[in-house]
């Protein structure tokens, strides 16, 4: 073994002569035990709410988004389509068309997104999974048969099988000019609600689901598409980068661009706290300087005993070093190992419940293990710790040592 090492490990064991030396030593460790254990546990909180707002998008999201650069609406029959309809890496091609209409249902009216859907947007997201009244209206042979949002069906109180109060829907006229009767300026139909869908809030209160003829045939479009969303058969990312070139009039983007602003600040929010908690480490870890100094002040004829055996100045530097970062490493471990027992029961168990039981998607916070936050946070810590017993080390030679 390390003489240095093997004297510090000597050092860190034994019973000192003043009590608060050893008293001093445990507030260290558990100083630097409980800065480690929060960092573990807020980054696998953290990090159990982004992977709960990705699957919650990735319910309704494609892995790719097409979308046109200028005009709102893209043609099918465009070359560049016809060509991107033919790869092979593609294993779902869906066109979808969005526009806003007023939905009218008995005396409440609320502005919406129609967004017309064939019957492959079930299989390329999980939107089945997100209904959970009714069913889907892609399992129904009805042209007028649709799926709303959560948030507009509590809005509109609105009731499946209704058949005595219809949900009638307004879709502005496409044509230029102007009309006398207000009522000439839409587009009416009667649509049939077959389920109430719930994803989250940005979807629940926006989106109508219905046939994209439906919404073909009311807006006089044929063969025209607001985007195009792709289930690929490859990596989204090598996928992007192959047709965008081939793609020059048209938008590409995944799961992460379609929201990169909301991704961003997630994870900002997530490494802005981590730096938080690891400057309230740094003022725990002063407890490390206070113990190895009082340590060296303890040891004093230790230290002149070996210097007259011989030992060199960057020996006994290294010895009350390694105490440092015993003490470091003690705390460290200790907090890897408790902040892994909490996730992993809070994980299992949902011990710590959300306040508000029964207006989230969750009862309890969501937590994900992730083994590289915990290489990171040990990393850290023992920087920090090598730093604070550093500090203190360099200065125990002093002129009366030499």
């Amino acid at each position: 073994m390390n003489l240095a090492l093997y004297i510090a490990s000597r050092y860190i064991k034994a019973k000192k002569s003043h009590n608060a030396v050893n008293v001093i030593s445990i507030i260290s460790v558990l100083g630097v035990s409980v800065g480690t254990f929060a960092l573990i546990v807020v980054l696998s909180v953290f990090n159990g709410f982004e992977h709960l707002v990705v699957s919650l998008y990735n319910t309704f999201d494609p892995e790719v988004k097409i979308t046109p650069l200028s005009g709102k609406f893209i043609d099918l029959n465009d070359p560049q389509i016809i060509k991107l309809k033919e790869r092979k890496d593609i294993a779902l091609f869906v066109p979808t068309l969005e526009e806003n209409a007023l939905l009218k249902y008995k005396d409440k009216q609320i502005i919406a997104t129609l967004k017309g859907v064939p019957k492959d947007f079930r299989k390329l997201t999980k939107i089945d999974s997100a209904v959970f009244s009714g069913v889907y209206h892609g399992a129904e042979n009805n042209k007028a048969a649709v799926t709303v949002g959560n948030g507009l069906a509590y809005m509109l109180s609105l009731q499946l099988d209704d058949p005595a109060n219809p949900l009638t829907l307004y879709l502005p006229k496409r044509e230029e000019g102007y009309n006398i009767n207000p009522e000439d300026a839409f587009v009416t139909t009667i649509l049939q609600p077959s389920g109430v869908f719930s994803i989250q809030q940005e979807f629940d209160i926006k989106y109508v689901l219905a046939d994209i003829t439906l919404l073909q045939d009311l807006m006089s479009l044929t063969n025209k598409a607001s985007a195009i969303e792709l289930k690929l058969n490859t990596s989204s990312r090598s996928f992007i980068e192959e047709v965008k070139p081939l793609l020059d009039r048209f938008e590409v983007r995944d799961r992460f661009q379609q929201h990169e602003l909301l991704y961003k600040i997630m994870r900002s929010e997530k490494w802005a706290v981590f730096l938080i908690l690891a400057f309230i480490l740094i003022i725990a870890t002063f407890n490390v300087i206070g113990s190895l100094t009082m340590l060296i002040v303890e040891k004093r004829k230790d230290i002149d005993i070996l210097q007259s055996l011989g030992a060199s100045n960057s020996l006994i530097k290294r010895i009350f070093l390694f105490e440092g970062l015993l003490i470091t490493l003690a705390g460290a471990l200790s907090g890897l190992i408790l902040g892994f027992i909490i996730c992993y029961l809070q994980y299992t168990f949902g011990i710590i419940k959300l306040g508000g039981a029964g207006t989230f998607v969750i009862d309890s916070y969501p937590v994900r293990i992730l083994w590289n936050d915990f290489l990171y946070v040990f990393l850290v810590v023992c920087f920090i710790g090598f730093i604070a017993a550093w500090i203190p080390a360099r200065q125990i030679l002093k002129p009366e040592y030499d």
